[in-house]
């Protein structure tokens, strides 16, 4: 999906609605956000489909660990800063007003360690009064278990069939999906891919968000059914100059 797959991303996904997110988005800043600025960071930013409908409004960066989605985001959604790095080690060496990690990306992060360190991270990144909003996977009591999925893209030159079937182990949803793929001209080609994604376990994740000096709650008022938000905000501090870096973390480079 995020490599191989990555040309069909957007064709895949072509029933989100991210107009109707990036409103809902925006309405939730403005509940909650208390800093000057406008600076929107995207983590796990994809193809970039989520900041091309927040870019007039906030100056937005991308960031994913994943280059081939990032060649589609830069192609599609000119303008805007797009890096490669990964949630848990990334430094830009700069803060922004708004840190967004949506479409259930957080679900790849595998131990609760890198949860901490995912969740400094986006601290680190946060200016003063500024909002964090994450959209986290699936709860284990919400999985259903041993399910068969299908979904398809149909146009003239391309049709897209996948399905895909759902398990669990232990603190991990699997899914196992084929994707059947036809182009004009071209022909037919099958592709496997597999997802092992970590169940959300919203009070692991209040705790490290605590810990890492924010104020976080969980909405199920989310923008897909059954995920819900984290919705974050960080205290002022006093004497830390606006949009820098604080002196105690560790600017390195953007990571791979």
């Amino acid at each position: 999906m995020y490599g191989e797959l990555a040309e069909y991303y957007n064709r895949i996904y072509h029933w989100k609605d991210y107009r109707k997110e990036a409103q809902k988005i925006k309405k939730l800043v403005r509940e909650h956000k208390r800093s000057p600025g406008n600076r929107l960071l995207d983590v796990a930013c994809g193809t970039g489909r989520h900041i091309a409908f927040l870019r007039k409004d906030f100056e937005c960066v991308g960031l994913d660990a994943s280059e081939e989605l990032l060649k589609v985001a830069r192609r599609d959604v000119p303008g805007p800063e797009f890096h490669r790095g990964d949630m848990t080690d990334f430094s830009l060496g700069r803060r922004f007003d708004v840190v967004l990690c949506l479409f259930s990306s957080t679900g790849y992060i595998r131990t609760k360690n890198e949860i901490r360190r995912a969740t400094l991270n986006f601290a680190k990144h946060m200016a003063e009064g500024g909002v964090l909003i994450i959209e986290p996977w699936f709860r284990k009591s919400e999985w259903r278990e041993k399910t068969v999925h299908l979904q398809t893209y149909d146009a003239e030159s391309l049709k897209i069939a996948r399905a895909s079937f759902a398990t669990s182990d232990g603190a991990f949803s699997v899914a196992d999906e084929w994707y059947l793929i036809g182009k004009e001209g071209i022909g037919l080609r099958l592709v496997k891919d597999h997802h092992r994604m970590r169940f959300f376990e919203p009070e692991l994740w209040l705790g490290a968000l605590r810990a890492a000096g924010l104020d976080p709650r969980f909405t199920k008022d989310g923008l897909m059914r059954g995920r819900g938000l984290i919705i974050a905000t960080r205290p002022a501090e006093r004497g830390a100059p606006e949009g820098a870096m604080s002196p105690t973390h560790n600017n390195r480079p953007t990571t791979t």
